[in-house]
């Protein structure tokens, strides 16, 4: 067993998540959003709000707003290593914002430069820090404690909350600035996505065949990947359906259709994309201690 598959290495390595991550988060808010004055999402935005009103600390604020959230999230939240671990990630993050403000050059003029650079750096970070399995707290603790007491969906927290963030910044920075905020927010999602999830380098083909023990022979040989059978029944006809599975790589769907093609044109065939694939023919799949 490798050092990073024990209990041990595998704190190691969270905590290497954690810390990365938290400090990405940070030289992204110095970088791109305070300077430019791009109001991020969720309590280091009102931090933000702060910093442009008052020319508070942009992190101290996020650290002292972030006590009460922690607290309750301690109290009513559960989960004491997810606690411990986004208090961490909270502290270093909120140090780091004003330790490292004096040192990183800003990089302002381009909107296109920073808002696509500061929508990236922030989503990097978070998912770098979700993959250490904690969180940034903020309204990620708002969401679960509403979730769990009120069944409030999270979605509807995030939206909600961020959005008044947004409309109490522009009498702050002004529309224009909070219209780059959306787009940051935007790209930082999809780029959080990315770093959980992956990057979409699979495809996942569902095949509908009168010719299905045909199709799956010509997989197996021509294409080399393992094909799982489902019994179905027609939705139309009631007749039962042999429906295929089968996971290949992106560069494989070109073949994979053609062959398809020759065999059976009637077929019906859904293509779609994965997101990560673990398993025989695909990265091993790695249990976490």
């Amino acid at each position: 067993m490798s050092f990073l598959r024990t209990r041990a290495g595998a704190f190691l390595r969270d905590y290497a998540y954690l810390t990365a991550g938290s400090l990405v988060i940070a030289a992204g808010v110095d970088l791109f959003l305070t300077p430019n004055k791009v109001v991020s999402a969720g309590v280091t935005g009102v931090a933000m709000l702060a910093h442009f009103l008052w020319a508070w600390p942009v992190g101290l604020v996020t650290l002292i707003l972030n006590v009460p959230l922690l607290a309750a999230g301690f109290r009513w939240g559960g989960g004491v290593r997810l606690f411990f671990r986004t208090v961490y990630a909270t502290a270093v993050m909120s140090l780091a914002i004003d330790l490292l403000a004096p040192i990183l050059p800003p990089v302002t003029g381009d909107p296109l430069i920073y808002t696509l650079f500061g929508g990236v750096v922030d989503g990097f970070g978070v998912g770098l820090v979700l993959r250490g399995r904690g969180t940034t707290g903020g309204t990620d603790i708002l969401a679960q404690l509403l979730h769990r007491y009120r069944r409030i969906p999270f979605g509807q927290v995030f939206l909600w909350s961020n959005t008044a963030i947004l409309l109490a910044a522009i009498p702050v920075v002004g529309l224009v600035p909070v219209l780059y905020a959306l787009l940051v927010n935007y790209i930082s999602s999809r780029v959080i996505d990315a770093v959980q999830e992956g990057i979409g380098f699979a495809r996942a083909i569902l095949v509908v065949s009168d010719r299905a023990d045909e199709v799956r022979k010509a997989i197996l040989k021509e294409v080399g990947r393992g094909v799982t059978l489902f019994q179905g029944k027609g939705g139309f006809t009631g007749r039962p359906r042999e429906i295929l599975y089968v996971v290949v790589s992106r560069s494989q769907v070109s073949l994979f259709k053609r062959l398809i093609a020759d065999i059976d044109p009637k077929a019906f065939v859904v293509v779609s994309e994965v997101n990560e694939v673990l398993g025989e023919g695909f990265r091993p799949v790695v249990e976490e201690p």
